[in-house]
């Protein structure tokens, strides 16, 4: 039985639909619910998707018919209900669904997961995981298509949108001729690419690229120019009134360097430091993340790094920079 066949099955034995993506989600996850919720519709489905918070004012253009609620307003508006079925996007396991929300769902409620990260040693067979599909928006895009539902706009810009930040733009060695082909399918309903990029990208003010021209001027290279990293902190974040949201694509642009394996974003802020990693080659910066205490998938990964007592910004970079070439060695 293929994923598609599980998925359909599945839809098929539920009538009240919970759909759901990671906390603290991002276009991947979000266009992706949105899109499948609408399809369910289509089919008489009773479904809803509900966050552990609601959706962010930057995302409300992909979500015209207002399917995503934040688990409170939800609660709110629907006491005692209990679905047939959860499906939980863009991620496989319930514990990044949010505290609350995850307790707010019931133990003996089925869980659906659709998504495209490793995951490693459990039972997948009724589950909807494959790891070599460009985008969790293009396992939804296929699955939309197996279950006989027609696109329409409202239904195709999530799902486009989704699969444009999870392929940083199709750049990522994931992407193959069916990902193009749904993304034909999914511009036959009208959506202008243009507009549609400059919808999840925004139009910058003056200050973003003041702060991407010093956030490139601190980047920096391993002597074999194979790992490239550059630095961002909260205080230039605060200084060039920029959000965090509008700095994730920065680290894009070390992957464009001659010999470059992994690229990697700091930033800084203040009692933590977060590590970004990507890569466009044969590099798994999964493995390497995981090395690290964090996770992620082949191409894009992140960890959170731990200072020794004493050490700074910079001395932790540093090793973790050595770290990386262990790894790296190590891989080879």
């Amino acid at each position: 039985m293929t994923i598609l066949d599980t998925f359909k099955s599945r839809i098929q034995a539920a009538d009240k639909i919970l759909i759901t993506t990671h906390e603290f989600p991002d276009a991947d996850g979000i266009g992706s619910e949105i899109s499948l919720c609408l399809a369910l519709r289509e089919l008489g489905k009773e479904s809803f998707c509900v966050n552990e918070e609601p959706l962010l004012d930057r995302y409300l253009y992909l979500d015209q018919d207002k399917t995503i609620s934040g688990l409170k307003n939800f609660q709110e508006k629907n006491p005692g209900y209990r679905p047939d079925l959860i499906i939980v996007v863009d991620t496989n396991t319930k514990a990044r669904i949010g505290h609350q929300l995850a307790s707010y769902l019931s133990e003996d409620t089925p869980i659906l997961f659709i998504d495209h990260h490793p995951c490693r040693g459990r039972d997948l067979s009724t589950h909807c995981i494959d790891v070599q599909a460009a985008a969790t928006g293009q396992l939804v895009g296929e699955m939309i298509e197996y279950l006989g539902v027609p696109f329409t706009k409202k239904m195709a810009l999530p799902i486009y949108t989704a699969i444009i930040i999870d392929t940083s733009s199709f750049r990522y060695p994931t992407v193959s001729a069916a990902t193009h082909s749904l993304i034909a399918k999914l511009m036959a309903t009208g959506i202008n690419p243009p507009e549609a990029y400059n919808g999840i990208y925004g139009t910058k003010k003056i200050v973003h690229m003041h702060l991407l021209s010093k956030i490139l001027n601190s980047a920096a290279t391993n002597k074999t120019e194979t790992i490239a990293w550059m630095l961002l902190k909260k205080d230039d974040i605060d200084q060039f009134k920029s959000d965090v949201e509008d700095t994730h694509a920065f680290i894009n642009h070390l992957l464009v360097l001659n010999n470059i394996k992994v690229a990697i974003m700091f930033r800084d802020d203040g009692d933590q430091v977060k590590m970004s990693l990507r890569s466009s080659g044969d590099i798994d910066v999964g493995l390497v993340a995981q090395a690290l205490g964090g996770g992620g998938h082949n191409h894009s990964a992140a960890t959170i790094l731990l200072r020794s007592d004493g050490d700074s910004t910079e001395d932790l970079i540093t090793k973790t920079v050595r770290k990386i070439e262990e790894i790296l060695e190590n891989l080879n």
